[in-house]
């Protein structure tokens, strides 16, 4: 599994995302702490180009209270990463700034080029895979998609990224509730447009991971291949949040984005030909191994 070579020594990662602020803590490669707050940064983003004054002492405050629950679950190391948010506000750097000021842990603001590197460290720490076989990790966020070819021998070959995820396309094509069929072609074919200049190198396994990768694989009960990726997007097109929420066990912190997230994935997984494995460890666990690395070489 993921970190199973690490100590035993909790250390703590704050993800601030899109749609939630999340705290992971772990221990010898085991999750100790789990938080979760959604905060919908990438929709304030979308409506205003920016971050409300609000929006930041709120995000600020939320970030604080984790790395406290942080250290009191035994984190020796902690670090505070923003996504998407922080790239694509205007204001950007001033949520670094509010997170700074009440919080000594270290907070940086990721490239796209990071956040995918992180998410293919944590999902090949999960992969029981040959070190020279290559893998396609698949990130949807909120606010951007990642896609990273690379190898436990090998390292990373290729990365590319879209700058659309889950919130933003809710935002600008999916707001209906329920979306409705034709309003998700428009949305494919968005994200077919973003997708069409990139082209990864082959790889003989692909994985998903994120929030939206999680929810859907619960829907459709197992992998992510064109029927059960075509199957969801028809379902969510035509199913109302309530009914998400009630009759198919969905978050429903997700059930607004799902549709879109599905859109997303259902056109990465075309574009690669392979039926994505969906695995839980992603950014906050690479972040994590990254942490302990770094603690073992100090």
């Amino acid at each position: 599994m993921w970190g199973r070579h690490h100590s035993g020594v909790p250390f703590g990662v704050v993800d601030v995302g899109s749609n939630t602020v999340r705290l992971l803590v772990a221990s010898g490669g085991k999750p100790v702490l789990s938080l979760r707050a959604t905060l919908g940064l990438g929709a304030c983003v979308e409506r205003s180009g920016e971050i409300t004054e609000s929006k930041l002492v709120e995000t600020a405050d939320h970030v604080a209270r984790f790395v406290a629950a942080a250290r009191e679950a035994g984190a020796r190391d902690v670090e505070v990463l923003i996504t998407s948010p922080g790239r694509q506000a205007a204001n950007g750097p001033e949520l670094l700034d509010a997170i700074a000021d009440v919080t000594a842990a270290p907070a940086r603001i990721l490239s796209a080029q990071e956040e995918g590197r992180l998410a293919f460290a944590g999902a090949l720490g999960t992969l029981r895979l040959p070190p020279g076989r290559r893998v396609t990790v698949v990130d949807v966020g909120g606010g951007s998609s990642q896609l990273v070819v690379g190898s436990g021998r090998e390292g990373i070959v290729w990365s590319g990224t879209i700058d659309l995820g889950s919130r933003r396309l809710t935002s600008r094509l999916l707001a209906g509730d329920p979306p409705g069929l034709a309003q998700l072609e428009a949305a494919r074919a968005e994200v077919d447009g973003l997708l069409e200049p990139l082209t990864a190198p082959p790889a003989r396994t692909a994985v998903a991971v994120g929030g939206s990768a999680r929810a859907l694989k619960r829907l459709v009960d197992g992998r992510l291949g064109d029927d059960e990726l075509a199957g969801a997007v028809d379902l969510l097109g035509r199913t109302s949040r309530v009914d998400l929420i009630d009759h198919y066990d969905v978050d429903p912190a997700r059930a607004e984005t799902l549709a879109a997230g599905a859109t997303i994935l259902a056109a990465v997984q075309a574009k690669l030909g392979r039926p994505l494995r969906v695995v839980r460890a992603g950014v906050r666990e690479g972040a994590v191994a990254e942490l302990a690395a770094r603690r073992r070489a100090a």
